[in-house]
Parts: C-alpha cells; structure tokens; sequence
C-alpha cells in the first residue's frame, strides 16, 4: 500500500496560490475530497492536482479575418 502525501489547508491554500480560506471552503462545501486525522483537515496531494486539472480552462483558438479591399 502506497501512502499518498497529504497537504495542510495552509500547503493547499500556497499550491493553489490562495490563502487558506479558499480549500477551507472548499472542503466546507465538499468541492475537493479531504481526510480527517483527528481533529486535522488534510488534502491528498493527488486530489488536490486533479482539482486544478478538472478546472483549467484551455485558451480559445481565434480565427484570422482577412478584410476584403473594397
């Protein structure tokens, strides 16, 4: 069995480049997965990579219009 490193809100919230009130809210509205050790609130680091893959926005391709001399 592989043990998986898990993140503090604190290590989320700087890999995230937020504070810790972002994966706070998060786990508050149960938007990211999150283990309980005791008390302690961790992010698996594996999750919290897939979340910033399943919310990146690809850029937009613009077409080139070339205006006609009229």
């Amino acid at each position: 069995m592989t043990v998986e490193r898990l993140l503090t809100v604190d290590q989320a919230g700087e890999i995230l480049g937020t504070g810790a009130r972002f994966p706070r809210r998060l786990i508050a509205e149960r938007r990211i997965t999150f283990v309980k050790v005791g008390r302690h609130v961790r992010i698996p680091e594996t999750v919290l990579s897939g979340y910033i893959e399943a919310n990146t926005v690809d850029p937009v391709q613009r077409r080139i219009r070339h205006r006609r001399a009229g």
